[in-house]
């Protein structure tokens, strides 16, 4: 049993000996390969991107062509690595045919992905930079992925939504107009001069800066409550100020209404068959 044990141990050291070497210096190669191929793919993709926005190419559609690019000569560095160690490509391409066939039907979803980032791409409902509201999120769009797109939300967040999700709905751009209406409401109490505060409403809004002059700025009775009289405020901006506006806005209605003294709003029940 000794023997048999000891037979076996000098087999293999005999092995590692004679392949070893040969073993080892097929992995180097394999990793020399893999590495130099990944830095040649970053310069291609590089290239490619340069070249492009050279010719003024719209970005959506330059950094989809670079992702293209960039999983394509992955898929063949891989298939050079693995040539590399002998296995027979011909064999591995073919696997990757009957593969692909059987994780197209697997994963659809993926997929239609895919098929939906070419339409948006032809379709261009909107481009890298535009301020949009789709799949449930309104952020600035970053990349136009194969199968997803980037979205910046105002607040920081980068999320990742679906191109079939985003083809499939409703998209709202907001970049693509060139005006957009900041909607606020103005609630005016019992007793105050509603005509007095439609007009510093509007003296104050207008001189906001960055409210556009055309369309002019908006203040009517939007609806008479228990409260008193609702104004509806609608300055327009361009894309860039929205948030500025809106919230420098608010603060005028503010100082307004505290400068007049307007009572605060307040509810009145009436009783039944009492005159409204």
């Amino acid at each position: 049993m000794q023997d048999e044990v000891t037979g076996r141990l000098d087999s293999l050291i005999l092995l590692l000996q004679t392949r070893g070497v040969d073993i080892g210096l097929k992995i180097v190669g394999a990793i020399t390969i893999w590495v130099i191929g990944r830095w040649a793919i970053r310069t291609v993709k590089r290239m490619v991107g340069v070249g492009l926005d050279r010719r003024n190419t719209d970005p959506t559609l330059s950094r989809y062509t670079q992702s293209v690019v960039s999983i394509s000569l992955t898929i063949a560095l891989l298939v050079a690595v693995l040539g590399f160690f002998g296995v027979e490509t011909t064999s591995f391409a073919a696997l990757i045919a009957a593969g692909g066939v059987a994780i197209g039907m697997a994963w659809s979803g993926l997929l239609s992905n895919f098929a939906a980032g070419v339409f948006l791409l032809i379709l261009k409902p909107f481009k890298v930079g535009d301020l949009i509201a789709a799949g449930g999120i309104t952020g600035t769009v970053r990349e136009l992925g194969l199968f997803a797109t980037t979205v910046v939300t105002s607040d920081g967040i980068v999320t990742f939504v679906g191109n079939n999700k985003l083809f499939a709905e409703n998209i709202q751009n907001m970049t693509s107009s060139t005006a957009r209406r900041v909607d606020l409401v103005a609630q005016v109490a019992h007793g105050a001069d509603v005509a007095e505060a439609r007009r510093l409403l509007l003296e104050r809004v207008a001189a906001i800066p960055n409210v556009l002059k055309t369309p002019a700025p908006v203040v009517e009775i939007l609806e008479f409550n228990a409260m008193g009289t609702l104004l509806v405020v609608r300055p327009f901006v361009d894309n860039a100020h929205y948030w500025a506006v809106y919230f420098a806005t608010n603060a005028v209605i503010s100082e307004i209404f505290g400068a007049a003294r307007y009572p605060a709003p307040f509810t009145v029940q009436r009783g039944i068959g009492e005159a409204a």
